[in-house]
């Protein structure tokens, strides 16, 4: 069947029926997916031991395609080579998707299909940047958030806070990170207090992990503008949303600011606008970003295997 022929459904992937498939029992960790065809309803199975796609269907002919990513539909062969990145921000230049693009090629093989993780405060763009990785690579996209929230039943991670517990949510999370780490060729955004635990570093640490350092004061600010309802851990005190999210976000940074730090590649914002000659880290647009996050894993996978060389000879 032509990959032509299918209108993907296909957006953020669902746990299905989680407590049989690895979360309280066996460890199986099958991912299912929606597929609408021009000859009828397809379900796609994603086996995390091995990455195979399986077509299953009401008929007896098997589906055989590769997916390129998991946030957006399946392009043609035609539109896999074009750049990729313009239909995230309208503020991309044509210029920087070549770049992004060319970037991921030379990165691309030597990641070996390790999966990226990447972590950072709430509201630093681990989702946005997450997405124009994933496709310019060929990578799948998962947010973690969105998977705990999948698996409990819930719509929002505000909810699970309320309905149950912050330690709950945590638990979750661990079991959605310990999921996602035995399988290859994902980028996943992160929630923001991720890092917290141990444990979701070891599974972080199979793949490799990226931080992206933004400023609180952006940060406050890009939270104060869609508000802080949506954030558990902002939405409480007095003040204006922009002092109450300034203060909080002070507050963890604190808490959290050295635990980022064991990231495998910082992408630090500040930096980027400097040498991009702005004078506001608002001014970046994702796909800038996007390119030092490549810039900055393709330095650290150099030093993996500097790191490697110097071992063997001794």
């Amino acid at each position: 069947m032509e990959v032509a022929t299918c209108a993907s459904s296909l957006h953020y992937c669902s746990w299905n029926n989680l407590e049989k498939i690895g979360f309280g029992s066996k460890v199986n960790g099958f991912l299912n997916f929606s597929q609408r065809c021009n000859d009828g309803q397809t379900m796609i199975v994603l086996n995390s031991k091995d990455l195979q796609w399986r077509g299953l269907k009401t008929k007896t002919k098997f589906v055989d395609f590769q997916l390129s990513c998991a946030y957006k539909n399946s392009p043609s062969v035609e539109t896999r080579n074009a750049p990729a990145v313009e239909s995230e921000t309208n503020n991309t230049s044509v210029d920087e998707a070549l770049v992004l693009r060319r970037k991921a090629q030379d990165v691309g093989p030597d990641l070996s299909g390790r999966c990226i993780y990447l972590v950072g405060m709430m509201g630093s763009g681990k989702t946005t940047v997450g997405k124009i990785l994933s496709e310019v690579l060929g990578y799948s996209f998962f947010d973690s958030d969105k998977l705990v929230e999948q698996a409990v039943g819930a719509t929002s991670v505000a909810q699970i806070f309320k309905q149950h517990s912050e330690k709950f949510f945590r638990d979750n999370e661990s079991k959605v990170l310990g999921e996602l780490a035995t399988m290859r060729r994902l980028v996943v955004a992160t929630g923001g207090g991720a890092v917290i635990r141990p444990i979701n570093w070891k599974y972080m640490k199979q793949g490799i992990t990226v931080w992206l350092d933004v400023p609180l004061e952006a940060l406050a600010r890009r939270i104060a503008a869609v508000g802080t309802g949506s954030r558990p851990l902002l939405h409480e005190g007095s003040g204006d949303a922009y002092t109450q999210a300034l203060k909080r976000l002070s507050h963890l940074s604190e808490e959290r600011g050295e635990v980022y730090a064991n990231a495998d590649a910082r992408v630090c914002l500040e930096h980027i606008a400097y040498k991009l000659g702005l004078g506001d880290v608002a001014d970046l647009t994702p796909s800038a970003i996007a390119i030092e996050a490549l810039l900055q894993i393709e330095k650290f996978l150099k030093e993996e295997e500097d790191d490697d060389t110097v071992a063997w000879k001794f």
